[in-house]
């Protein structure tokens, strides 16, 4: 599977992105995506993930109620709509595809190559 993530830029806090990831190459819908994120100096972290039919969906503690992941298995895309943005959620994003359905990053077999939000207080 090939991942492309898109949609990171610089917004204020409390606004709104949307970041999506194309995915090419193997059937998309065999696989649980996920969403992660490394700010700088600090490690990868589980952000989001939704199983294959988008029926199950997992987020770590510090986004529920501020992000959702969905996706569009027509269109081979996973979303993750990312509303009341902190300063904090500034990282580069990553999107991932996995056999399970899963927040650790090692149950991952596909990346996505990254794309950067910036949170401006």
């Amino acid at each position: 599977v090939q991942l492309q993530a898109s949609g990171g830029g610089v917004v204020q806090a409390g606004g709104s992105l949307r970041l999506s990831c194309a995915a090419s190459g193997r059937t998309f819908s065999n696989y649980a995506m996920g969403w992660f994120r490394q700010a700088p100096g600090k490690e990868r972290e589980f952000v989001a993930a939704i199983s294959w039919t988008g029926g199950s969906t997992y987020y770590t503690n510090s986004v529920k109620g501020r992000f959702t992941i969905s996706r569009d298995n027509a269109e081979n895309t996973v979303y993750l709509q990312m509303n009341s943005l902190k300063a904090e959620d500034t990282a580069v994003y990553y999107c991932a595809a996995s056999r399970v359905l899963s927040t650790r990053l090692n149950q991952y077999d596909y990346w996505g190559q990254g794309t950067q939000v910036t949170v401006s207080s």
